[in-house]
């Protein structure tokens, strides 16, 4: 359905009447991103990848935050956006089985039959004299034991990781947790829309807790440089309210200037990063700075996104002889995407950690090598999805895809309710 619907309207009605095309298309291009920042991570002199090449450069860092302040918060938002509907649809114990299925069945699989892949060849790489083959690895790597302390992360093991699966993880808890009260947060929500509009400023006021989770509870590296719970978070203001009309008015409004303070915060944040002693745990004055301004910085950066992306688009290029054709034609690419995004999620960093021990001892210059280890990548993730996921019904399943058969438009969703009356 068209992402216009509802543009401008001065109540939710059919705000989210339809889905929006744009956030799809987004949420896939940040996935397949992934595959550069995962490559780029090789390269770098901080990050604890599993294979490292020989010589590094400080320039991945810094490009890799302009990235990790936005891309997996958007994710997250998104998220939250798409669980408003499927609650609507399903209700709260429906949306929970569907969560658990579309969710808990690809986590599960991927854990047991993908992700022991990278941490073998993080042993191999580190030692040249380890000889154990995969299968005698494998099940040491499935040797599990509790660990409820670290929520919802709650076993641990030895070798064991979930590894880029966290997202999954954390995604799965906040749907369940969520779900009970699901329905009252997005009513109570619709209060929120008419103080918001009388004063835009408040759009900012979730960088609040941003800042706050991220300066006191600690900036988690492993889950890509942001407090899990920081996630819940965006989850929450997407489930809430990231889609009402009136809040996608006034967010379209601000998304320059937001923007813009977006990028003032950011720099603000790069001395602690750069000059800092262990910015992501420090209590250090600075340390804390750093991260707060951080999860402000995030907030902001995610807002004047969604602002941009729902502004509406200047349709005049479509009636030129010869381009409709190829809009036809991006359109459909990336509708193909979004579906494809959790396969592509689940396959892409195995893939690249692979192709990353082969390349990594070349004598080459790292762009040579990031090239090649990207390609390489995306070529075989997106093969590997046509072929290797989406045509069969217990591929699908396993990868959280819906049946084939099951795929058609979304079923009309209910108005959100009216605006309220000025107090």
């Amino acid at each position: 359905m068209s992402a216009d619907v509802g543009r401008g309207a001065d109540t939710g009605q059919g705000a989210d009447a339809g889905r929006r095309g744009e956030l799809d298309a987004l949420r896939a291009l940040v996935v397949l991103g992934l595959v550069f920042f995962h490559t780029a991570l090789v390269f770098s002199p901080d990050d604890d990848f599993y294979v490292k090449n020989a010589q590094t450069t400080d320039a991945v860092t810094v490009v890799a935050g302009f990235g990790v302040v936005w891309a997996m918060p958007m994710l997250f938002l998104v998220a939250g956006l798409g669980a408003r509907h499927s609650i609507r649809r399903r209700g709260p114990g429906g949306f929970a089985r569907e969560r658990l299925l579309r969710l808990g069945v690809p986590l599960v699989f991927a854990t047991a039959v993908l992700c022991p892949l990278p941490q073998w060849l993080r042993l191999r790489a580190a030692d040249p004299g380890y000889d154990e083959s995969y299968w005698r690895f494998w099940p040491r790597f499935l040797t599990v034991r509790p660990d409820p302390a670290d929520f919802p992360f709650v076993v641990e093991g030895d070798h064991f990781e979930t590894g880029h699966l966290w997202f999954v993880v954390l995604l799965l808890a906040f749907c369940l947790l969520l779900a009970p009260v699901a329905t009252r947060l997005t009513t109570g929500a619709g209060r929120v829309a008419p103080v918001l509009r009388r004063h835009p400023a408040l759009l900012l006021l979730p960088a609040l807790p941003l800042a706050a989770v991220n300066a006191l509870l600690g900036m988690e590296e492993e889950y890509a440089g942001w407090n899990r719970w920081a996630y819940l978070l965006f989850f929450l203001c997407g489930l809430t309210l990231a889609d009402d009309g009136r809040i996608r008015e006034v967010t379209r409004r601000a998304a320059v200037p937001v923007g813009l303070l977006g990028l003032v915060l950011f720099a603000g944040s790069a001395p602690g990063f750069v000059a800092g002693d262990d910015p992501f745990t420090a209590w250090t004055p600075l340390a804390l700075f750093t991260r707060a301004v951080f999860g402000a910085a995030g907030w902001c950066w995610v807002v004047s996104i969604l602002g941009l992306l729902d502004r509406p688009r200047n349709r005049t290029a479509r009636t030129r002889p010869g381009t409709g054709g190829r809009a036809a034609r991006r359109d459909a690419a990336l509708r193909y995407l979004g579906v494809a995004a959790l396969p592509l999620y689940v396959l892409h960093q195995p893939v690249v950690v692979a192709f990353a021990y082969g390349v990594v001892g070349w004598s080459a210059p790292m762009a040579v090598e990031y090239a090649v280890i990207v390609t390489a990548s995306l070529g075989v993730i997106l093969v590997g999805y046509e072929y290797g996921v989406r045509r069969t019904p217990v591929t699908r399943f396993l990868f959280g895809m819906r049946p084939a058969a099951a795929r058609r438009p979304d079923p009309p969703v209910p108005p959100d309710p009216p605006a309220l009356p000025p107090s």
